[in-house]
Formats: structure tokens, sequence, C-alpha cells
């Protein structure tokens, strides 16, 4: 499972939802609830700039904050991984990402969560596993980020 595999891994790429995904996506579905969220970028990237002979990567945490506020229900996954030979289940919970708005984009950073519209959140919470292209299409109709 990615998330043994891969620890602290809190984003499921949407184009790596049938291959790292594959467990939870049309079977275990979640709505996050947000007003905002962060995204770490690099400076350089933030700034549109190369990285400058002998600079390090400095990263910087970047708030987006819709305008006007608004919650944004969030597509998320969600699993429990059972525990090798009694080990303790790992339960874990991550939002899918896409590539970004515009705005994003412009600040650095190539991936960006997926906020769904209102009227997809029960078809969202209730997969059906065998029409897989519904949820993707859920994914594609998507409401602003900002």
């Amino acid at each position: 499972m990615t998330e043994r595999k891969y620890p602290g891994t809190y984003n499921a790429r949407r184009d790596k939802l049938e291959e790292s995904w594959d467990k939870p996506f049309g079977h275990r579905h979640a709505i996050m609830i947000v007003t905002r969220f962060y995204e770490n970028v690099s400076r350089h990237k933030m700034e549109g700039r190369e990285l400058v002979a002998g600079e390090k990567e400095e990263n910087v945490v970047l708030e987006f904050d819709p305008q006007p506020p608004q919650e944004m229900l969030v597509a998320c996954l969600w699993n429990i991984s059972k525990g090798d030979d009694g080990g303790a289940d790992l339960f874990s919970f991550a939002a899918i990402t896409d590539e970004p708005p515009a705005e994003v984009a412009a600040a650095g950073h190539d991936r960006c969560i997926i906020p769904i519209k209102p009227e997809h959140v029960d078809a969202w919470l209730n997969p059906d596993p065998g029409n897989l292209a519904a949820l993707y299409a859920i994914l594609d109709d998507r409401a602003a980020v900002l």
C-alpha cells in the first residue's frame, strides 16, 4: 500500500488513482471541508527563477485563501492497511490532487487539491466501483479553488 511504502503521504495524485490508490478509489471516499489551504513551494520557483550557483533550495509555505471566503469540499480517500504479523493497523487519509489552476501554478506549485461541487457530494461519498468514469467526471467538474 502507498501509505505504508511512503509514510506521511497525505495527497493522492489524480493520475495515479488506479495505480497507487486502487484499493480505496471507487470504494472509500471522503470529503474534507476547508476554507483555505497551504502548499510548500521552493522560494526560487515562487519567485519565478532558477537557483543561483551555490544557492540551496529554501522551502516557503504559501496560504491560499479563496475570495470571497467559502468552504471547499475537497475530494479525499481513506483506507485501513492491516498490520503484518500482529503489527498495528494504519488508518490513512489523503486529499486528491491534480494539475493546479493558474493562480497556484504562478505561485510555484505543481499540484492542487480538487474541490468538488456540492451537487456531487452524495455520488462521491457513495461511489460505484463499477463506474470509475463517473468518479473521474466528478473530479473533472470541479469547483473553483480561488
